[in-house]
């Protein structure tokens, strides 16, 4: 009876230990409050914790591609270890942020100006899609292969993005495949295309046939 209950209560506690850890999985903790430069000499004061790569950027006419301005640990190094980034997404006139995963994070998405249609794709292949109106949010999941489309053919779009990650990672599915050396013939297969079709793909996305 002891040894029953023994085994029932290591269960409960693998289980609990478990569901934790899938809860709380995302950036390690830090012991500390923040992680500084890593400069011994280096001042830390407000401007440590201050990002200025994104002033003016709602002054000017969005860009005439899309364009993504990121304030994540490469570009923000406060946030090392605190969570967090973000990221402003400007749409010209139908302009898109082709399909793309996040590894590490799930993505909020805020549209502040225009409209967008947004969708991701579970892991059973199912497609979930939305016309993001001003004010609108959307969320993402975590590693689901997603997207952004501004259908308007006249005026502009743009979002604020929101992480749970410093490094929340990207993954551009269409440069993914097309562009990093994957044989044309594999591609082809997998497609059920010809190799032609592929080069053509690649030569697109400006990628060496």
């Amino acid at each position: 009876m002891a040894s029953t209950l023994s085994k029932h209560t290591l269960f409960i506690l693998l289980a609990i230990l478990t569901v934790s850890r899938i809860a709380q999985s995302s950036d390690p903790d830090i012991l500390s409050d923040f992680i500084g430069p890593t400069s011994t000499n280096a001042t830390i004061d407000g401007n440590f914790f201050t990002f200025m790569g994104m002033r003016g950027i709602f002054n000017d006419p969005n860009p005439p591609n899309f364009k993504v301005t990121k304030a994540s640990m490469a570009e923000f190094p406060a946030l090392n270890g605190q969570s967090v980034s973000m990221a402003t997404l400007q749409f010209p006139a139908g302009g898109v942020n082709p399909p793309h995963t996040h590894p590490r994070s799930a993505e909020l998405l805020f549209v502040v100006e225009g409209a967008l249609e947004v969708g991701f794709v579970d892991t059973t292949n199912k497609l979930y899609t939305q016309t993001l109106q001003l004010g609108d949010i959307f969320v993402f999941p975590k590693g689901l292969t997603h997207f952004q489309y501004n259908a308007d053919a006249k005026n502009q779009a743009t979002a604020i993005s929101a992480f749970g990650s410093a490094n929340a990672g990207t993954a551009s599915i269409p440069t993914t495949l097309f562009t990093t050396g994957i044989d044309e013939g594999i591609l082809a297969k997998s497609f059920k295309t010809d190799v032609a079709t592929i080069q053509k793909i690649k030569a697109g996305l400006g990628a060496k046939a």
